[in-house]
């Protein structure tokens, strides 16, 4: 402590006001002198606090529309001048020292929320002086302190009076730290919020760019979770802080205990089948797969035929639903199973209640709904991770293929868009079973796709459920007739998948002996 010289001269230079003027006072009764420029020299001087123009220390104008303000030698110099080392050239330039550094930078997503649509205006809001002031008191540390996050402004005032008006080093190399994490995440947040808006520059001519050769993440934290996977292990869910948060990650829980891990992880697979309907739809997920998805007249029929697809499946599984929530499918809900989550894009006063009975049910409103567009998908593998694009390809009937002699009418082509749009959600192996825009039976997650058949299979019989003109959907090519075969006998008449099998003309042949319809995709769709 006898090292350390009381503070003398502090820089304040903030976009957000927040609690500056009662530190600005309390460096006026610690006689700090304060350097000030710009919209914080305004609002100081309107709440009568003392201090000194930056243009008239530095005798040099603001220039280029305040673009230079604090871009200066004896600015920097201040800042950057290791006492004693450079105290000789500090005297011979009249560089006085800067002994605390206050700066926060403009609001650049917020100001990007706004649908500016002109680059001059979006590049405005880049913040450069306060950027370069924040790196250069974070850099020189060991004689400066530096502040960028209003809440620790109270706690920089405590620091002051337990050590007579300076500051331990280790409370200094903290700030640096803050300030430096303050920093990067504001260069990524410029990164993500110019790659989103001009995504035309950003397209797979330019792969570098596109899959870039370095990904900074910039996650915040939103809440911390029960649990994860497991009830030992930790867990908390984070946002990308270079856009507004959506759909689940934006939902808002109304009711119910603390989100788990898993209970998050499958609310995003329900909430992202049940948005791609559009006449009111249900999706039941659970541990990590659809188990019944159904598109119907109402919300209630929709979610009544989710539920039968597969009942056992759909205990203590997670609903969503693309519509409001009313009080007769609530009631249906929880008469027929016990729930974990339920999400909607609203609900009514009269549902609301329902549920109220029911409190540890989790209930999400999701009404933020976006369509996925130029994000990333991340898996972490041991020591590394793997990274590709969001599977975001949407249906188009165009590049489907009719491959064998009988055509699908108009309710077996309609049922298999349905199934085409299900099993994008499903783990692979996948293989659904579709009849009337609702899934009828869920074959997943196996390690041959022959096995996914017979489960889809064993479903049908367990449930005694006997129906003709089934429609199936495999979320890849069907590799041997075997499954054709398997699929024939439990009522299936019309197959999807994506073809490109070397058996392929082994599997169309076994369709036209059956007389079934079989249509390719070209384009598969693994869930690992």
């Amino acid at each position: 402590m006898k090292n350390l010289k009381p503070v003398k001269q502090a820089l304040i230079s903030v976009s957000n006001k927040f609690g500056i003027i009662e530190l600005a006072k309390s460096f006026v009764d610690r006689k700090i002198n304060i350097l000030s420029t710009g919209g914080t020299s305004v609002f100081l001087k309107k709440n009568n606090i003392p201090f000194k123009n930056i243009s008239d220390y530095t005798e040099f104008p603001e220039l280029m529309d305040g673009r230079i303000k604090t871009i200066h030698p004896k600015i920097h110099g201040g800042i950057l001048g290791r006492r004693k080392k450079d105290d000789a050239v500090m005297k011979l330039y009249n560089i006085i020292p800067i002994d605390i550094v206050v700066v926060n930078l403009y609001p650049f997503l917020e100001n990007m929320s706004k649908n500016i649509n002109n680059m001059d205006d979006i590049i405005n809001y880049i913040d450069i002086g306060g950027s370069t002031l924040i790196r250069s008191a974070a850099k020189n540390h060991q004689d400066v302190m530096v502040l960028t996050d209003p809440l620790d402004y109270k706690k920089a005032i405590k620091i002051l009076d337990e050590n007579n008006n300076n500051f331990p080093i280790k409370n200094k190399f903290y700030m640096a730290c803050k300030a430096f994490e303050y920093i990067s995440q504001y260069d990524s947040i410029i990164f993500g919020c110019l790659k989103t808006k001009y995504n035309e520059y950003y397209n797979e001519k330019n792969n570098f760019i596109y899959l870039p050769k370095i990904i900074n993440l910039n996650l915040i934290k939103k809440q911390n979770l029960r649990y994860g996977e497991n009830h030992h292990q930790k867990a908390a869910l984070y946002f990308d802080n270079t856009q507004k948060p959506t759909d689940i990650v934006a939902a808002k829980q109304i009711q119910g205990k603390l989100l788990s891990y898993n209970n998050l992880s499958d609310a995003d697979i329900a909430w992202e089948c049940v948005k791609t309907f559009l006449k009111p739809a249900c999706v039941i997920v659970k541990h990590g797969t659809p188990c019944g998805v159904s598109e119907n007249i109402s919300i209630i029929n929709a979610y009544i035929s989710a539920y039968k697809c597969d009942p056992t499946s759909a205990f203590g599984g997670v609903i969503a639903f693309n519509g409001l929530l009313n009080s007769d499918t609530v009631q249906t809900i929880i008469n027929q199973q016990f729930v974990e989550v339920i999400i909607a894009t609203n609900i009514s006063k009269n549902a609301l209640k329902i549920l109220e009975t029911k409190k540890n049910i989790r209930v999400l409103i999701c009404s933020n709904i976006q369509k996925q567009k130029n994000k990333f998908s991340f898996k972490q593998i041991n020591g590394g991770v793997l990274v590709q694009d969001i599977d975001s390809e949407n249906i188009n009937e165009k590049t489907w293929t009719i491959v064998s002699n009988c055509k699908p009418n108009h309710e077996e082509y309609e049922d298999a868009i349905f199934a085409w749009k299900v099993v994008k959600f499903v783990k692979s192996n996948a293989v659904v079973y579709v009849k009337n825009k609702k899934t009828i039976s869920i074959g997943s997650g196996q390690t041959s796709r022959i096995y996914s058949t017979k489960i889809a299979n064993l479903k049908l019989i367990d449930q005694k459920i006997k129906i003709k003109n089934i429609i199936m959907a495999s979320d890849a090519f069907i590799p041997f007739r075997d499954n054709v075969d398997i699929a024939k006998k439990n009522g299936v008449n019309c197959i999807i998948q994506s073809g490109g099998s070397i058996r392929d003309k082994e599997v169309i042949q076994a369709v036209n002996e059956y007389n079934m319809i079989m249509i390719f995709t070209n384009i598969r769709h693994f869930k690992h």
